[in-house]
């Protein structure tokens, strides 16, 4: 049987050298390439395809994890995504997710666990930190537990369409606050745009 041959995407070149090293001990796993970015991963992917793609979220400037992920898997199905970051938000693990992730590891993980995580995404198993799986089974529980009872009145607003002063007036705060609180939900939901938070709050309501 082949070993599971793995691209690492971390624009750390000290934290890509430590994974390939641990994942080398493992004889069962193969670390064939690396990238330092986004925009990296999508051209080294097509050279030097892999069962899985280890990513990070955040990478500096250009092309964050999370569009990485969504072009990878057009470019190809087959491959398997498994974020490995730091970042353990409710935001950041429904957006992973989302984007088609297969499993989401923390770094502080583990070998063991890491190893799991690598094998599983690669026979098509969902994989999760526990802390991570907890809190993904809570958002799906409460969706509205990673907003204020504010942001959430103020999203479940957005979709009457309500302009920024219409939804001040309802809510009797400035439109400057206003502004601040759909900052905050964009934050939260990672998304930039007005009409994109209200795709979410529909889908919420669906969720109920």
């Amino acid at each position: 049987m082949n070993p599971i041959s793995v691209l690492l995407v971390d624009d750390h070149l000290v934290v890509r050298s430590g994974l390939k090293a641990l994942l080398g001990t493992q004889p069962d796993i193969t670390v064939v390439a690396e990238a330092a970015s986004g925009e990296e991963a999508l051209v080294i992917a097509q050279q030097h395809p892999a069962d899985v793609v280890m990513m990070d979220l955040a990478m500096g400037q250009g092309m964050d994890g999370i569009e990485a992920i969504k072009r990878l898997l057009q470019a190809s199905k087959q491959q398997a995504v498994l974020v490995f970051t730091t970042y353990d938000s409710d935001a950041d693990i429904v957006r992973a997710v989302d984007a088609g992730a297969m499993g989401y590891v923390l770094k502080d993980a583990a070998p063991e666990e890491i190893f799991a995580a690598v094998r599983g995404a690669a026979q098509g198993k969902s994989v999760m930190s526990a802390p991570v799986a907890s809190k993904l089974f809570q958002q799906l529980r409460n969706p509205d537990e990673v907003l204020t009872p504010r942001e959430a009145e103020l999203l479940s607003l957005l979709i009457q369409g309500l302009s920024n002063r219409e939804l001040g007036k309802r809510l009797f705060i400035s439109e400057a606050t206003v502004k601040t609180h759909l900052a905050h939900i964009y934050a939260k939901l990672g998304v930039e745009t007005r009409a994109a938070a209200i795709a979410v709050a529909i889908r919420r309501e669906g969720m109920r």
